[in-house]
């Protein structure tokens, strides 16, 4: 029987996250407790563990609905930000927030420019609403913003940086990304896409020109899944304006944000020693990466997020040979990177065990 689906969906790419455990466990034999997964940039520390205290409270009560504004999480993070509840809308993780944009803003005939080496759900969406992708250039693996500013067109809706990149870790230069939110045109948004910016020590601050008024056209997207550690609860949020901001709203699902979910964001916000812990870590696992790099003769790009790319040569097979090393990590060839895997920085002894099972394998 053909059904009479929508003819976008024929040309429509499928996301491919980072493997199970579970999953190469299965195919390989292995135990899944002796098995690593250092795919999906997550948070190697584990939860908040005042996340963990509040979902054990919340936890009785999921035979009701959830707050279906996340009232209490809302008012929090807008005291956080220095914004208003107006300003924010809750997603079920920051994928849902660009897909309502595309809901909000993409038709037959619009454009979207991203820059190459972007994240794999900006072409996604675009090809979903039969937008048309303008693929910019990268240069030195990350956002030629110059350029991509000069591919704006009169039919260009969304603009997609993410600040750092996935999948290279990449940091725009600060004087190129005021310059382009400065020129962007009024019939633009910029979807600034920061799911890594907890990770930055001096970011580049952009919440006070959307909430005074100047740059109405800036949407910025955030996480709770990296830095905080509930990549399982799937919580995201974007800073807009309000004008944006209820816009997005009416094509919300109702009770997008479950009760658990609501309840372990709330209590993550209040953890600083544990986002404090999880930078630190990071950026410890960050330099034993680029140090072994340099012992082992190979290209890496220097990455300001919680993963690094390394030019490994066949990046296929290195990705299958240290699964039966019983190592995850991510193939770029998805990302027309071939020769490069990323590789989530983990725990100390799961970045001693990553590196030594990369040096077998490449040796």
């Amino acid at each position: 029987m053909s059904f009479p689906f929508n003819p976008a969906l024929a040309s429509l790419p499928v996301y491919q996250p980072g493997r199970p455990i579970e999953e190469v466990a299965r195919e390989l034999g292995l135990p899944a407790a002796d098995i690593i997964k250092l795919a999906s940039n997550e948070n190697p520390l584990g939860p908040s563990p005042l996340a963990l205290a509040a979902l054990q409270q919340a936890i009785g009560q999921v035979n009701l609905y959830p707050d279906g504004n996340a009232f209490y999480l809302k008012q929090k993070l807008a005291t956080q930000l220095g914004v208003t509840p107006a300003h924010l809308i809750l997603g079920n993780g920051s994928n849902e927030l660009i897909e309502l944009l595309g809901h909000a803003l993409l038709a037959p005939g619009t454009e979207v420019v991203v820059s190459q080496y972007s994240f794999a759900v900006y072409p996604i969406i675009t090809a979903l609403f039969d937008a048309q992708l303008v693929t910019v250039p990268a240069q030195q693996y990350g956002h030629d913003l110059p350029a991509m500013l000069r591919a704006i067109t009169p039919r260009t809706r969304l603009v997609f940086v993410a600040n750092p990149n996935n999948p290279t870790g990449t940091i725009a230069p600060r004087a190129e990304l005021q310059r382009l939110v400065e020129a962007l045109p009024p019939h633009v948004i910029l979807a600034l896409d920061e799911a890594y910016i907890e990770f930055l020590d001096e970011p580049l601050d952009l919440i006070p020109l959307i909430r005074d008024g100047p740059r109405r056209n800036v949407v910025l997207l955030r996480t709770f899944s990296k830095i905080y550690g509930l990549a399982g609860l799937r919580v995201g949020y974007s800073i807009a304006s309000p004008e944006l901001t209820a816009a997005l709203e009416k094509i919300r699902q109702p009770f997008n944000l479950n009760s658990l979910a609501q309840a372990a964001a709330l209590a993550a916000l209040d953890d600083t020693a544990h986002v404090t812990k999880t930078r630190q870590s990071n950026a410890a696992g960050l330099k034993l990466y680029e140090d072994a790099c340099r012992q082992m003769s190979l290209e890496f790009v220097p990455s300001a997020a919680n993963f690094i790319l390394i030019r490994v040569g066949d990046g296929q097979r290195v990705f299958t040979e240290l699964q039966r090393h019983g190592v995850i990590v991510r193939p770029m060839g998805g990302y027309q990177l071939p020769e490069f895997v990323r590789i989530s920085v983990g725990t100390p002894a799961e970045n001693e065990r990553c590196l030594a099972a990369l040096r077998s394998v490449l040796a």
